[in-house]
């Protein structure tokens, strides 16, 4: 059922909510889990389920998404038809970068006009999840709906923008509130949504027409009981990237063995492939509950942490419950406790840094130290 659906995937909403990490790249690009990006989860989700057609909404910053990216090969994308597709934040009718979703989405109707897919399915990149796309499809079909979100149920949620279902016993949603007050459990939308492509296409001319801005109050809230909006309960493993904070604890929880096989053992999560040479371990180093990516170097001792490719760590160091980018390079008697790296960080000899669960201290992309 998947394959009648076309994808459209947001790469710079939310970037205002990581800014240490998307001041030189898109949300969608932030390395994450030692190999992959974002972007990497959302669309894998959509591959996996029989989706070859996936546009990708820029806005800025988006060289290294692109890099990234490349043909699409990695993802079985590299088609003549369909396939993998940026699409860039200006329309015909303007040369001024959207400031909304909903602008963002009048901008691509000549991408969704050319399709011939019955369906587009929508989503954000600050979630992680391996989602069944076609068990939504069925779900949106079997209820006829005109608009499915994703829900996953959570507790106490905290962040800068976020959305709230309250769903009767058939799914169809009976309230939509946006940044309530979240006290106990809560029914949390995680920015993935299903609609039929010719009804996103007329919301889009019809809110235009009428000067709406905002997809989430003038489309979503306000036509809760005019619309058949449903909701699709996701009760798999979900993390929410909204804050340097969430980044990192969701980033150790990979080293929980459940965690990883929720989401990496049913259904492959595709990245980009290097030909890397294995990691290599100094005699004396030593090495615990971490995950280690290839073409690192280990002299010290590393424990909790998550390394990503090409990273040095020389003799006599201690990393510890951090989060080391590609090609970083640690020096010799140096001692880190919850630090996050960026990529090419530079961390010289007889060093002494730490931060906590709460707030680690960060390295900027290609800083010395």
């Amino acid at each position: 059922m998947a394959n009648q659906a076309v994808g459209v995937i947001f790469s710079n909403i939310h970037d205002e909510n990581i800014p240490e990490l998307s001041r030189k790249r898109t949300m969608a690009s932030i390395p994450f889990g030692g190999r992959y990006r974002l972007i990497d989860f959302a669309l894998s989700n959509m591959v996996n389920s029989g989706i070859t057609t996936v546009g990708i909404v820029t806005k800025n910053n988006y060289q290294s998404l692109i890099d990234h990216l490349g043909s699409g090969k990695d993802w079985d994308l590299a088609r003549k038809d369909g396939g993998v597709i940026l699409l860039p934040p200006y329309s015909d009718e303007t040369d001024v970068p959207y400031t909304s979703r909903l602008e963002a989405l009048k901008g691509i109707t000549g991408f969704l006009n050319r399709r011939k897919e019955d369906y587009v399915v929508i989503s954000d990149c600050d979630g992680i999840s391996r989602i069944d796309i076609g068990d939504v499809l069925r779900f949106h079909e079997e209820r006829q709906a005109d608009i499915t979100m994703v829900y996953h149920a959570e507790k106490n949620v905290s962040c800068k923008y976020f959305m709230t279902l309250t769903p009767d016993e058939t799914g169809r949603v009976k309230a939509l509130q946006i940044n309530p007050k979240a006290n106990g459990k809560v029914n949390r939308y995680i920015n993935v949504m299903i609609m039929s492509r010719e009804f996103l296409i007329g919301t889009i001319q019809d809110a235009v027409t009428r000067g709406l801005t905002s997809f989430g109050q003038d489309i979503l809230a306000k036509n809760v009981d005019t619309l058949k909006i449903y909701g699709y309960a996701f009760e798999g493993y979900y993390a929410g990237i909204d804050s340097i904070q969430s980044y990192y604890a969701h980033s150790m929880e990979l080293l929980d063995k459940n965690v990883r096989s929720e989401l990496f053992a049913a259904r492959d999560i595709y990245t980009k492939v290097r030909d890397s040479a294995p990691s290599k371990y100094i005699e004396g180093a030593i090495v615990k509950n971490s995950l280690i990516s290839d073409g690192c170097v280990i002299e010290g001792t590393v424990e909790n942490c998550i390394l990503f490719r090409g990273v040095n760590v020389g003799k006599g160091s201690v990393v510890r419950n951090s989060i080391i980018m590609q090609d970083t390079v640690i020096g010799t008697n140096v001692e880190l406790d919850c630090v996050i790296t960026d990529k090419n960080a530079v961390i010289r000899d007889r060093r002494h840094l730490a931060g906590c669960e709460e707030l680690p201290y960060f390295i900027g992309k290609g800083r010395m130290i």
